[in-house]
């Protein structure tokens, strides 16, 4: 219809009569007798209504509005011209007017329903049938209804939302402004639950990749800005997330920022590499690379041979812990500015450390991410987004084929398993030098690998310099690259830097030449047939 066949709505409009559905009853009793105090009639379904009656609050049962039972083990309910009738009407157009007063239609002025708890249900693992009989049909159209009617119908979705209604009904009235916000806010609802609804249904049916693919999130915190100041952010978080970031608890320091939550979603993921059962681990991050990363039997000790790999790039960077941080651990830490710890718990003693430096963050993640669990990543381009399935590689001994002469030895097998880990992580072009379970030298994201060879290797001779060291923490380790040698210039440098085994996909059409230059230098070289491109 076009939109000049109706009058404008006015400002404020009177909310007589109320119609509740909640499958989440938080604060249902609270909410009721407030509307009730302020001479709202309540009209509401099933569980809801019994629960408001059960309170001793005046509550009429939807069916004496329909004139038809709750049916269909509660499917069939508010689907009726009467309830959509008193949601969609206009007012003041006489034609609908007209009709509501012919078919005894009365004006639903304020809707609140939360939707059965299908996601919820999704996380929890239910089966099939249990998945389907929590989408909620009723609902949603119900709020649709409402949403489009907003210049007359308030619409709730969410407690928030109701505390916002009926502050402004206390304060004289709900105003088409705060109407509209509620309408925006009910229409991205139901797009996050049927988004949430056909992404399991396409798992369900065996489609990877859908005609069509819904991102949602919930806006969990705006910021003061996003990578550089004249731009805007904000973090949102999906229903049901990955342990991350985006979801732990924060102790203490100043809000996270963009680069913040950029640099510690990296080194979480990290960190999760390493099985904390097995040794302790700390990934120090800066600009969303590792700057050093390192086992230890402690934590204590994992942080300070971390820190080793490369101390000048630590200064103010991020650090994740994948074992419950103590307080010994976390006296280290002080020791220089860092702008984020995240780690899976925290003692007592280290938190009141880190409490004397309040501009430090320290995130509780409760656990950590399965590295080898599935999911999606996105990136946005102009025009659309780029999804694929989350990086889930991991490799053993017997995942390598030894193409020299020379077989790498059980050490260097596990640094060069060690090494193209802490690769997968690093931003392409990468090559990562690696010895005892620490980072010598990490090379990140340049145009050619022979460069990123060159930078580890003076990362990993500077660092050796400023430990006091005699010789680059280099010398004896194994060379990571996260994609083939396209050439043999990579390789020589790393040789030249003092690795003796090398670790890469291979597949490259100069492989025969990558091979013959780590023979005639004696280097140990295993292909991985992975790569691990980041970019």
């Amino acid at each position: 219809m076009p939109a000049s066949k109706f009058p404008s709505p006015p400002d404020l409009v009177p909310v007589r009569r109320a119609l509740i559905s909640v499958s989440d009853k938080t604060g249902l009793i609270e909410t009721a007798r407030a509307l009730g105090d302020l001479g709202v009639e309540l009209v509401s379904t099933g569980g809801t209504r019994a629960a408001i009656a059960e309170a001793g609050l005046a509550v009429k049962d939807v069916a004496e509005l329909t004139g038809f039972p709750e049916m269909m083990d509660g499917r069939v309910k508010t689907l009726h011209p009467v309830v959509h009738g008193g949601l969609l009407g206009v007012r003041d157009a006489p034609e609908h007017a007209a009709a509501m007063a012919e078919h005894a239609i009365g004006e639903i002025d304020l809707l609140y329903v939360n939707l059965y708890p299908f996601e919820a249900t999704v996380a929890r693992g239910a089966d099939f049938a249990e998945c389907v009989e929590n989408i909620d049909i009723g609902g949603p159209a119900m709020i649709r209804s409402a949403a489009k009617n907003h210049g007359y119908v308030a619409v709730c979705t969410a407690p928030e939302d109701m505390a916002e209604v009926l502050a402004a009904l206390r304060a004289g009235g709900v105003t088409l402004a705060l109407r509209r916000r509620l309408a925006a806010r009910a229409y991205a609802r139901t797009a996050a639950y049927d988004a949430a609804i056909s992404t399991w249904f396409a798992g369900q049916v065996g489609e990877e990749w859908p005609q069509r693919r819904t991102i949602s999130g919930q806006l969990k915190q705006t910021m003061r800005y996003g990578e550089n100041p004249h731009q805007a952010a904000a973090l949102y978080v999906f229903p049901s997330p990955r342990p991350g970031v985006a979801n732990a608890g924060q102790l203490q320091g100043k809000e996270l920022s963009y680069n913040n939550i950029n640099d510690t979603d990296a080194a979480v993921e990290l960190v999760a590499e390493f099985d904390p059962a097995a040794s302790a681990a700390c990934a120090i991050i800066k600009h969303a690379n590792p700057c050093g990363v390192a086992l230890g039997p402690d934590l204590k000790t994992a942080y300070e041979r971390a820190l080793q790999c490369d101390p000048v790039s630590a200064f103010g960077g991020i650090i994740a812990l994948n074992r419950r941080l103590d307080s010994a651990t976390a006296e280290e830490i002080v020791k220089i500015l860092t702008e984020v710890v995240i780690a899976p718990g925290a003692d007592e003693d280290a938190i009141k450390l880190f409490r004397r430096r309040k501009n430090l963050r320290l995130l509780l993640l409760g656990g950590l991410p399965d590295p080898t669990g599935e999911g999606l990543t996105f990136k946005s381009v102009a025009g659309g987004f780029l999804v694929q399935t989350r990086d889930r590689s991991r490799l053993t001994p017997a995942d390598l084929k030894v193409v020299t002469q020379r077989q790498p030895t059980e050490t260097e097998v596990r640094d060069m398993l060690f090494a193209f880990t802490v690769a997968k992580h690093v931003k392409s072009n990468a090559i990562v030098f690696a010895k005892g379970g620490q980072t010598a030298g990490i090379g990140a994201g340049q145009m050619n690998r022979r460069d990123s060879a060159r930078i580890a290797a003076i990362r990993a001779a500077e660092a050796a310099e400023l430990a006091g060291l005699p010789q680059s923490l280099a010398k004896g380790s194994a060379c990571a690259s996260e994609a083939f040698f396209p050439f043999a210039d990579g390789l020589i440098q790393a040789s030249e830097a003092g690795a003796t085994a090398v670790i890469q996909p291979g597949g490259s059409i100069r492989d025969a030449e990558v091979i013959a230059a780590a023979d005639e230098r004696g280097v140990a070289m295993a292909f991985t047939g992975v790569r691990v491109f980041r970019h």
